[in-house]
């Protein structure tokens, strides 16, 4: 197993010999919706000069792909209401090609409509879209405030401006389990692919997780009974394993944090829209990368990654008993998801 002190200098491997090529960043903690596995319906928000400038995290992120990250996603909260975060993607998108393999960006699908064309002109090729039900009343349950038609209509404007659109779905008990089966019909039908994701404890909520916790095991093995699924070896950077929907161009992704831990090949490192790195989702080791830049530029950035890779933890710690704390004390929005 290689080690730090093995690799060369400049590139990004953690203590445990994992290769670090995807940084996913948070433009903002902000988002137009309140989803209920999420957030809390009253959020404090970061102030504006809490944040990283659009053009510091460009600047970080061009440290990132020298050192050999390949892929790049946008997140937020929700990254489309940030002002300006447009000019961002276009800084970023000129190094696809040239160090850069992939540019995308997680979406609540809301402000999509007005942003599809400029984030295919950006060099974005492929997006996840989050959405939890197709229908409108329990859509705006779960969002609290969502407007569904502008989400569909968003999906349309992407699909539109050539984008790939992967649906991620978070599967809840009781609220929309009886609507993930068709879900991958309708993802079917319209030429989507589908990710299922186990909720996650990042952050006090509303509810206990526990009543909402669905494992994926159960939820794949109903699947089975409804549709052709065949193994699929694709891998798109992240942690979910693929199935294909025989027959057709869509693909079935489950994520399952609880029921099939993926830490042994994590290549993730989360940089906030506050400039904290954080290692792992589900941990609270981070080192702050505003701070290095403001005070010593890029060289005490390099120096203070190089200080991360050596506290990423080898697994998250994540658990959904009743009653039990979360795992972290921060929201998803907070760390990016």
């Amino acid at each position: 197993m290689a080690s730090i002190s093995d690799a060369r200098p400049d590139t990004l491997v953690d203590r445990h010999g994992r290769a670090i090529t995807y940084l996913r960043i948070s433009v903002t903690d902000r988002c137009d919706l309140r989803c209920r596995y999420c957030m809390s319906e009253k959020m404090a928000f970061l102030p504006r000069s809490a944040l990283l400038t659009l053009e510091e995290i460009a600047l970080i992120a061009d440290r990132f792909i020298a050192r050999g990250v390949r892929k790049i996603r946008l997140t937020g909260g929700e990254p489309l209401v940030r002002r300006d975060v447009m000019d961002l993607t276009r800084r970023l998108g000129r190094h696809i090609g040239t160090g850069l393999d992939e540019l995308t960006l997680t979406t609540n699908g809301v402000r999509l409509a007005d942003h599809a064309e400029a984030l295919a002109d950006a060099g974005v090729r492929r997006i996840n879209v989050s959405l939890d039900s197709l229908d409108a009343d329990r859509f705006r349950h779960i969002t609290r405030q969502g407007d569904l038609s502008k989400v569909l209509g968003g999906i349309r404007a992407a699909q539109a401006a050539g984008l790939a659109v992967k649906i991620n779905m978070v599967a809840l008990k009781g609220l929309n389990d009886d609507e993930i089966a068709p879900m991958l019909g309708w993802c079917v039908e319209q030429g989507l692919d589908l990710t299922l994701i186990e909720t996650m404890p990042l952050g006090v909520v509303d509810e206990d997780r526990a009543d909402r916790f669905l494992p994926l095991t159960d939820v794949l093995a109903d699947l089975k009974t409804r549709f052709a699924l065949v193994g699929d070896g694709h891998r798109s950077g992240g942690p979910a394993r693929y199935w294909r929907v025989e027959g057709t161009d869509t693909r079935l992704g489950l994520i399952s944090p609880l029921t099939a831990n993926f830490c042994d090949g994590c290549n993730r490192v989360r940089l906030t829209t506050e400039g904290k790195l954080y290692m792992c989702l589900g941990h609270d080791d981070q080192v702050d990368l505003k701070t290095a830049f403001r005070e010593g530029g890029l060289a005490a950035v390099d120096t203070a990654i190089g200080e991360a890779l050596a506290l990423k933890p080898a697994r998250h710690d994540f658990s959904v008993a009743r009653g039990a704390a979360p795992a972290v004390g921060r929201h998803m929005s907070v760390t990016g998801g």
